[in-house]
């Protein structure tokens, strides 16, 4: 099984490692607003442009996001030939009972498949560059005005870091268990669907027992340190909006107004 990329955090001193998580937060939700505009040759080109020159910015190989991808690629593919074989238009190429491949249909699946990839590239990078904590403290400040009507913004903000640490956490853990069942002669990959279903219990019981033992061990280890919430702590690492923040935010802006004018 490929290792999940997605999650994990690669120390670095690049530009984009120096960035607030607040800024990188924006650019992202920002990305995924205007990667809708991009329908067209030029557009989508525009975005892989973009999405490299930050990867390149980095300072982390590209290796890293094509193992991001790996995981993905069944679902990229599923839903990309979906669109080739149920995408109507005018111009059909092929049809067979109620397969149809339309020259719309191949463009539209082009498109689709450049928007997983680039929202899977970017969401890695985002990971890769950004510690967990510097993350849940960019969540926390990006919904604090929610605290206003009573909502745990702290609580949320360490959950979704939590949450999005222990996925690597998890899939070492189940790599870890399929190895061992594997040398017990154990094959995931014969027999009928049921078979294969049933092949998957011996993975999840003691998959399910290590994620209670590390939720335990976690909740032992916040206790002992004397964690009772967010109201009146205090942080360690303070965030501090630079010029380079506002200068990623403005690129973004700019990009936006491009796709726009240039989308069909």
């Amino acid at each position: 099984m490929d290792k999940l990329i997605l999650g994990r955090y690669i120390p670095g001193d690049s530009m984009i490692h120096r960035l607030d998580p607040r800024s990188k937060l924006l650019v992202m939700m920002s990305f995924l607003l205007i990667i809708f505009w991009a329908n067209n040759l030029v557009t989508n080109i525009l975005l892989f442009a973009f999405v490299l020159l930050v990867i390149f910015l980095s300072k982390i190989k590209m290796s890293f996001f094509l193992n991001g991808v790996k995981p993905m690629i069944g679902i990229i593919l599923f839903t990309t030939l979906f669109q080739v074989f149920f995408t109507g238009g005018q111009d059909v190429l092929w049809q067979f009972w109620i397969l149809k491949v339309t020259e719309e249909g191949i463009q539209q699946a082009g498109i689709i498949f450049v928007r997983f990839i680039l929202i899977i590239f970017l969401s890695t990078l985002l990971t890769l560059t950004t510690m967990p904590l510097s993350l849940a403290d960019g969540i926390e400040a990006g919904l604090a005005p929610l605290t206003y009507v009573k909502i745990p913004v702290h609580e949320i903000g360490l959950m979704l870091s939590m949450s999005l640490r222990f996925v690597p956490t998890l899939m070492d853990d189940t790599t870890r268990i399929m190895n061992a069942q594997r040398a017990r002669g154990v094959d995931f990959g014969e027999g009928s669907l049921v078979q294969k279903v049933k092949s998957v219990i011996p993975i999840l019981i003691p998959l399910f027992a290590s994620s209670f033992k590390r939720a335990d061990a976690l909740a032992t280890a916040m206790e002992a340190r004397g964690y009772q919430g967010g109201e009146g702590r205090t942080k360690y690492r303070v965030l501090k909006w630079k010029l380079a923040d506002s200068l990623a935010l403005l690129v973004i802006l700019c990009l936006g107004i491009l796709l726009y004018y240039l989308k069909s």
